[in-house]
């Protein structure tokens, strides 16, 4: 009896073990499919097909696929107006918090908010911010044909160079009130171009005569391969901390800054406004998506910024990497919005606000 009831609670035993295994392989089975297999990603670009942050964009998409788990697909979908303000606001309040839409905006993007634009509709500090593939300071050009030899001549000129951009926050207008605030330059801007490679089309025609746009972007494609080769352009003016070997002759903005004797307040303001160049190539994804989702779409973006496929392909593009992980993008994001109010006011009056 005793014997008989022993072999019956051992099989029941084994019973229990057999349907815990099997539930427990269910659910190790259901918990380790990838979230993002079979999905599509799809990165928003602020700015139009043919501009270096779509070419950005496009790079990362080529890669950044293999390196999260699942493998999703990655596609690119430009989205330009308003300096990046339409493909902003789009990421935040339209699409899904679920790690498949992600936004490339313009790395000045910042300042819209800053200053408290009525057509903001997001706040930075609340995306999740997955990183950068490429930190970079701005190069002001010019036509070299242009009766102008230095930043000075802007400030004694009688007959101001018309310089182009996209919107209030592009380079080329960021980098003109700069220079009108804190040396008293003369500039006229003109503004409305759907993107950079636009704004370049027409300082070749010559409608305008300069403009600002990154480094990496200036020494990295067309037409300004070319341009070099004929001497097409003359580099005027640079925004980090010092000067690039590619344009050496160039001076930076705080050793003009320097050269005129400008007060402490207005170089704030100039700092303050420059943070663009630390942003990058940034890349954010909506808010309220699931924690485990932004880990692995972060450790993926740099995997794949690391990869010597990617590194090879940017080297053929003649693009730098420099990645930036997304929580330090975050707390610089932070730290930027958070300006004492007179740098603010000095930023509005700059920004036309």
């Amino acid at each position: 009896m005793k014997n008989h009831f022993l072999v019956e609670s051992i099989a029941a035993f084994c019973l229990i073990i057999a349907v815990s295994a099997s539930w427990l392989g269910t659910q190790a089975h259901a918990q380790g499919e990838p979230f993002f297999k079979g999905k599509t990603i799809r990165i928003v670009v602020g700015s139009t097909a043919g501009n270096f942050y779509d070419h950005w964009a496009r790079l990362v998409a080529r890669h950044w696929g293999r390196h999260i788990p699942g493998n999703p697909d990655i596609i690119v979908q430009n989205m330009p107006g308003a300096g990046s303000l339409v493909a902003a606001n789009y990421v935040y309040n339209v699409a899904k918090p679920d790690g498949l839409t992600v936004v490339t905006p313009n790395n000045s993007i910042y300042l819209e908010q800053l200053v408290g634009r009525k057509e903001v509709q997001f706040d930075l500090r609340k995306f999740h911010w997955i990183g950068s593939a490429s930190r970079d300071s701005i190069i002001f050009y010019m036509r070299a044909d242009a009766p102008y030899r230095s930043v000075s001549d802007f400030i004694k000129t009688q007959q101001p160079p018309r310089c182009g951009g996209s919107g209030t926050t592009s380079s080329d207008y960021i980098v003109a009130k700069i220079l009108e605030l804190a040396l008293g330059a003369k500039i006229t801007t003109v503004l409305g171009y759907p993107g950079g490679a636009e704004a370049d089309t027409a300082v070749e025609r010559g409608e305008i005569v300069c403009r600002a746009h990154t480094l990496s972007a200036h020494f990295g494609r067309e037409p300004f391969n070319s341009w070099h080769k004929k001497g097409f352009d003359r580099h005027l003016l640079q925004t980090g901390r010092k000067r690039d070997a590619r344009a050496a002759e160039a001076p930076t903005i705080y050793e003009v800054l320097e050269e005129h004797k400008v007060p402490t307040l207005s170089r704030r303001v100039v700092q303050a406004m420059l943070s663009g160049g630390e942003f990058g190539r940034p890349m954010m994804t909506t808010p309220g998506t699931p924690a485990e989702r932004i880990r692995l779409l972060r450790e993926a973006y740099l995997k794949a910024l690391a990869d010597p496929e990617l590194l090879a392909d940017a080297k053929k593009g003649r693009m730098e990497v420099d990645p930036a992980p997304g929580e330090e993008m975050e707390a610089l994001a932070k730290e930027v919005l958070d300006q004492p109010p007179e740098v603010i006011q000095h930023v509005k009056k700059i920004l036309g606000n």
